[in-house]
């Protein structure tokens, strides 16, 4: 089997779900940590060079990048036999676990972010306003049932994996609340059923270190915006 390599950053919600992907199915990789002290490594940026952006998997060298894409591709090519299947064999529930993972992305993790580094009072209330809108077709998706892909934990669990671990560090960082359990009760109890899970709480950053890292970043991002002209 080849080797495989992950080119991550330490803090980045996107990383994990490949790890996670690679652990359900069983295989072996190697961590290669970006250091953005000190810039964007060589490898990164010859193996992702149209977005020089994390994550990017190696497969024997060869270069995959864009962590949805990531996750398809190792589907496709470990699949069979006792390997952990990631989507659906169904093609209508396979599109749809597609559609509500770009949209997980594009509006609920965007979506929290632009809430979090919103300095206006207005501008932050909108933005929650319209990320609570969008969390609230998640809870939808995820009523009566115990994880998105149904009794076990599939493509689009893995997507939103970011919910229980860094929503609560954008919560907390940003001055927002999103996940209520009262509001979104299927989804709070997912979350937390989701967390618990051995293979999934080993891969994630200490809570501190991302609580410390979103508050400079934040705090960097607030004060370049206010010192626009």
């Amino acid at each position: 089997m080849a080797k495989l390599k992950i080119i991550v950053s330490a803090t980045s919600l996107f990383c994990t779900r490949i790890e996670w992907a690679l652990k359900l199915k069983g295989l072996e990789y190697e961590l290669t940590v970006e250091d953005w002290d000190k810039g964007k490594s060589e490898l990164l940026l010859k193996s992702n060079p149209a977005h020089k952006k994390v994550p990017v998997l190696l497969d024997d060298g060869v270069a995959i990048a864009e962590s949805k894409v990531i996750l398809e591709y190792i589907d496709e090519k470990w699949k069979g036999g006792d390997l952990y299947p990631l989507l659906p064999q169904d093609p209508y529930e396979r599109a749809q676990a597609r559609f509500w993972a770009q949209f997980a992305d594009d509006k609920c993790v965007f979506g929290t972010w632009g809430a979090c580094c919103a300095v206006d009072a207005l501008e932050k209330e909108k933005a929650v306003e319209n990320a609570l809108e969008s969390f609230a077709y998640l809870e939808k998706q995820i009523e009566g049932k115990k994880f998105f892909a149904g009794d076990k934990i599939g493509y689009l669990d893995l997507v939103a994996g970011w919910i229980p671990h860094w929503l609560g560090v954008m919560e907390e960082t940003g001055g927002i609340k999103i996940l209520d359990a009262e509001r979104f009760p299927s989804l709070h109890e997912w979350a937390q059923n989701f967390i618990k899970i051995p293979l999934i709480k080993e891969c994630v950053p200490p809570r501190d270190f991302l609580v410390n890292y979103s508050i400079a970043l934040l705090s960097y991002l607030r004060s370049s915006a206010l010192n626009k002209p």
